[in-house]
């Protein structure tokens, strides 16, 4: 059952990008994937990668090389990747069902809609374009100096929308969204859908405000 505190209405809808609003996790296997055909690896399915996703090039690496930050082999790892990502970054992505309606209903509602990503802007941007959205705002992964779980990308977001953190819904996939969305005194939103990283555990347990099963069961909350 959602908290009364997140039954009252809203004044914008926050999400996060990767895993939430898009899929993008085609486009990021396929780049791990050519990375290891150049280091003479077999491809790893799609499904085994898909729960990474969410954490960007650091997750990719680690599933695909089992290399993790501190590795001297992850900087260069890491940089291949992201050079074969930039190639293919909107070939596969799309977004989520049930999204389009969603951000349909926002906008019939005139409830604004923004992105807080952890992604970098250069591929963020494409993306956005690719799909064609028109957000209200776009914080990224280098549009601060924290990215989440630290609320800065948050806060600069209702900076940019002018109003308050309270009346913001964040919606995410990952225990990390919920952890800077309290810290920004926003209403924690869980999705079911999306990549769930193995280090999250279930949405149920992350002390969300409300969990989504399918996007358009946000509709009657707000």
């Amino acid at each position: 059952m959602p908290s009364e505190r997140a039954t009252n209405g809203a004044c914008a809808v926050l999400f996060d990008l990767d895993g939430t609003l898009a899929d993008t996790a085609p486009d990021l296997a396929a780049a791990m994937n050519l990375l290891r055909r150049d280091q003479g690896l077999e491809e790893i399915p799609l499904e085994r990668v898909r729960p990474f996703a969410s954490a960007g090039a650091r997750g990719l690496v680690r599933v695909g090389f089992g290399v993790d930050p501190g590795d001297p082999d992850f900087v260069p790892l890491r940089d291949a990747f992201l050079e074969h990502y930039r190639e293919r970054t909107c070939v596969g992505t799309r977004l989520f069902p049930g999204i389009p309606e969603l951000l349909a209903a926002l906008g019939a509602r005139s409830i604004t809609w923004g992105i807080v990503t952890n992604k970098a802007t250069r591929f963020t941007d494409r993306i956005v374009a690719a799909l064609r959205l028109e957000p209200a705002c776009v914080v990224c992964g280098d549009t601060t100096p924290h990215i989440k779980p630290h609320p800065a990308q948050l806060q600069r977001a209702v900076e940019v929308l002018g109003i308050p953190a309270s009346a913001c819904w964040y919606l995410g996939d990952d225990l990390r969204d919920m952890q800077a969305a309290r810290a920004a005194g926003m209403r924690a939103v869980a999705v079911q859908w999306g990549y769930h990283h193995p280090d999250s555990g279930d949405p149920g347990t992350w002390q969300a405000d409300l969990v989504l099963d399918r996007p358009q069961d946000l509709i009657r909350h707000l």
